[in-house]
């Protein structure tokens, strides 16, 4: 299990939310009272981090959600195979697959052999973040 729980109004701006099974930043959060007798609204704004897609969410903030565990590491490109690049881990040495970035075409052109870079894995799946010096 890559995730554990929150409720839904202990989120703020920047926290992370799978939304659609797909593990998402959150870049807008706002509330709403209800009636007199309703819960408040949650309402989020979320930017996937696997496609760049933006995902929304409307419900009640004691609602129970899925939040991601992100495992952060550092690794170095040892070759470029076109739509992804083999990672060498810094820890534990083991070379890794991870596919470039769709929505950064700048981070993705940058990543040449013997750049070091952070990636997170994010329910199970690698992701390239940053470039690292």
């Amino acid at each position: 299990m890559s995730y554990s729980y929150a409720t839904l109004g202990d989120l703020r701006k920047g926290s992370y939310i799978i939304i659609d099974g797909e593990p998402c930043r959150i870049v807008e959060y706002s509330t709403a009272k209800t009636g007199k007798h309703g819960s408040a609204k949650a309402h989020i704004i979320a930017i996937s981090l696997l496609t760049g897609q933006k995902k929304t969410l409307v419900a009640p903030v004691d609602t129970r959600v899925q939040v991601p565990v992100i495992e952060k590491r550092v690794g170095q490109v040892i070759a470029d195979l076109g739509g992804s690049v083999q990672v060498l881990d810094m820890e534990s040495y083991e070379t890794i697959e991870i596919a470039k970035p769709v929505d950064d075409p700048e981070l993705a052109n940058a990543l040449k052999t013997g750049v070091n870079i952070e990636y997170w894995i994010v329910l199970g799946k690698p992701i390239v973040v940053r470039l690292r010096s």
